[in-house]
């Protein structure tokens, strides 16, 4: 079986984002990382070598494949930031429809830029997949 190559590392977080080369998408990623850490209560960690991401758990497919990940996390990457919040089972439209631009793709959000979103509202998005996480997975 191959090795995940999405593992925590001992990366620094600052350092990756003080290298993210625009100023508007560094600067918000430092605002989500804060709003991340406050929100689930724990340190950011990188993992692989793009997501910040914040708290473990362990999984375990029908398949046997087992693993480590981010119990949330996002990425600022070069066109967009991208947010590991989508669920893919219940309905966030009516959240989405608030939220502002963005797009989604299975289970991620992609943000242009922060002034482009509703702050509460994707806090809220953040909030529901903790709850989610914490349902599925108790720490």
């Amino acid at each position: 079986m191959a090795e995940l190559k999405t593992k925590a590392t001992t990366v620094s977080v600052e350092t990756f984002i003080a290298g993210v080369p625009d100023p508007v998408r560094r600067g918000d990623a430092e605002t989500v990382c804060a709003m991340m850490t406050r929100l689930t209560g724990e340190p950011a960690a990188m993992w692989g070598p793009s997501i910040i991401g914040f708290g473990s758990y362990r999984y375990k497919y029908d398949s046997g494949r087992e693993g480590e990940m981010c119990r949330i996390g996002f990425s600022p990457r070069k066109a967009e930031l991208v947010f590991y919040v989508l669920n893919g089972e219940a309905d966030q439209s009516a959240e989405l429809t608030r939220l502002g631009k963005h797009k989604t793709g299975k289970g991620c959000l992609y943000i242009k830029k922060l002034a482009d979103v509703d702050a509460g509202v994707l806090e809220g998005l953040i909030k529901d997949k903790i709850a989610r996480m914490d349902a599925r997975y108790p720490r």
